[in-house]
């Protein structure tokens, strides 16, 4: 049944106060599990929006900069015990909003605990350098120094933790922030925005546009005040941003697309990588960067892991992730559910490729209401084939078949991404191999390619990035620009590169 709620109006949050109405007007915010079920209507914004909230951030970094970094962490030290507080009804609130099950939302929220937990910490770090210098009584060191005003452009398919990725080290090392999320979970940016006020944060430090990347998304990249960029989403839109920023030489970090395989090996613990894969390419329907799109598996294996793989994928319970007995839920919208399809039919059309379970919406009864889709696994899928090479983001999984390990690091590695790997063998020999000549930012041994930890970088190479890192100490190169200083106490002019033996 569909939920009986009253459309609720939220806002956005600009220039120290919550504004109701935007300039391009209102949208809502709908339930896949549920499209009866509105969750909330939110201002539409515009480049009016986006330049009130530039213009107060920029106005805020003068006085936060000069906030010493510890007590700016004790703020997010704040907002991570308030998530704790509030955790289950965030979680139940992004579940609603985005559809995946609460036991993922729950581990949404998680992450962004564990994040202001580990970005406080480094408010007591914020590691510089000192040296020795080549000249006497001359000392020199580095430091790190924030840049100014950051626009975080973050996706739907972690509402809650991708932004605490981006927010919560920025602010910790003395920028202020423009946030616009995605439209699709709106719902769970204002929660967020209301923990860090009620942390203490100073209410210019952060300000909230809600609306489309058309109106909001690219008013924030072209504006000159904007110095920072942080955006994740596709590889498509992360290209033109990259360009349009990268004209005004602004800092930008992009964390884009994947296309990441498991490769299991015949020596492989054969019930261990069937978890792996059916979490990997089915955990959140498939909408992680870090999805298990493909899977390699070797010749000697792969007829009989094929059959217990199609096996167990039937089993999965597909519903309202509100229900605890679901273990799939829809996907986040039409166009994704329309997307997917779509790729369905490019799989079913291309030469040889074999589908074996799934590849329809699911539209009747329980999902009458909703953007489901069925689990959907193909087979005798060759490395080119368009399902092997470009992003779904939603459940669908290509099998392919290796030789050896060399042919099956060689299958993983031909596509244009490197985001996330996984190989499951007992052999360490084989292990350290892959994790040698596998391209990704993050390799698994014996576990999947999805579930990130706070304290290692995140990020991938090729079409998955522009090189930057999120999480662990390395966000910090995002946020802060390094300076080097010399203090020289001589008392004399002393010339450094400077050939004083010539003479």
């Amino acid at each position: 049944m569909a939920t009986k709620n009253k459309k609720k109006r939220f806002a956005a949050f600009i220039n120290g106060r919550w504004v109701k109405e935007g300039s391009q007007g209102t949208f809502e915010n709908i339930n896949p599990a549920d499209t009866r079920d509105v969750v909330g209507v939110f201002p539409a914004c515009g480049p009016e929006e986006v330049a009130e909230a530039v213009a107060a951030a920029k106005e805020a970094y003068e006085s936060w900069r000069l906030v010493p970094a510890p007590k700016r962490a004790e703020i997010i030290r704040n907002a991570a015990n308030l998530l704790i507080k509030h955790k289950e009804r965030i979680a139940q609130q992004m579940t609603r909003e985005m559809g995946k099950i609460l036991d993922e939302t729950r581990g949404d929220v998680q992450e962004g605990i564990d994040t202001g937990f580990y970005a406080s910490g480094e408010g007591r770090r914020l590691f510089g350098d000192t040296v020795p210098c080549e000249l006497p009584n001359k000392f020199g060191m580095s430091v790190r120094m924030p840049i100014g005003v950051c626009g975080m452009i973050t996706p739907w398919n972690f509402p809650l933790a991708i932004p605490t990725w981006k927010i919560f080290p920025a602010l910790v090392c003395g920028n202020t922030v423009v946030f616009k999320p995605a439209t699709d979970t709106p719902a769970t940016a204002v929660e967020l925005v209301e923990i860090l006020l009620e942390a203490g944060l100073p209410p210019k430090c952060i300000n909230l546009v809600t609306g489309s990347g058309s109106s909001v998304g690219n008013a924030i990249v072209d504006h000159p005040d904007v110095r920072v960029i942080s955006f994740t989403g596709s590889t498509e839109i992360g290209c033109k941003i990259n360009e349009r920023a990268g004209a005004k030489l602004k800092r930008v970090s992009l964390e884009l697309g994947g296309k990441n395989a498991q490769i299991v090996m015949d020596d492989a613990d054969m019930e261990l990588a069937l978890e792996g894969v059916l979490w990997g390419a089915f955990g959140t329907t498939g909408q992680r960067c870090t999805a298990t799109s493909r899977l390699i598996l070797h010749k000697k294996i792969h007829d009989k892991f094929v059959e217990k793989l199609i096996e167990r994928a039937k089993k999965i319970r597909i519903g309202n992730g509100l229900d605890p007995k679901t273990q799939m839920g829809p996907l986040v919208s039409k166009a994704q559910r329309e997307n997917v399809k779509r790729y369905v039919e490019i799989g079913v059309n291309e030469d040889k490729a074999e589908l074996v379970l799934g590849g329809k919406e699911l539209t009747q009864g329980p999902y009458a209401h909703g953007w489901f889709f069925e689990p959907t696994i193909f087979v005798n899928v060759k490395p080119k084939m368009r399902i092997a090479q470009e992003e779904i983001f939603g459940p669908v999984l290509a099998v392919l078949r290796a030789k050896d390990l060399d042919d099956a690091i060689r299958i993983l590695n031909d596509t244009p991404y490197g985001l996330s790997s996984s190989i499951y063998t007992r052999d360490v020999n084989a292990a350290f191999k892959a994790m040698r000549d596998i391209e990704a930012g993050i390799t698994y041994i014996n576990g999947p390619t999805i579930g990130a930890e706070v304290q290692l970088p995140f990020g991938g190479v090729k079409g998955t990035g522009n090189g930057h890192r999120e999480a662990s100490h390395t966000v910090l190169d995002i946020f802060t620009e390094w300076k080097s200083i010399y203090v020289d106490y001589s008392g004399k002019l002393q010339r450094a590169q400077i050939d004083v033996q010539a003479g």
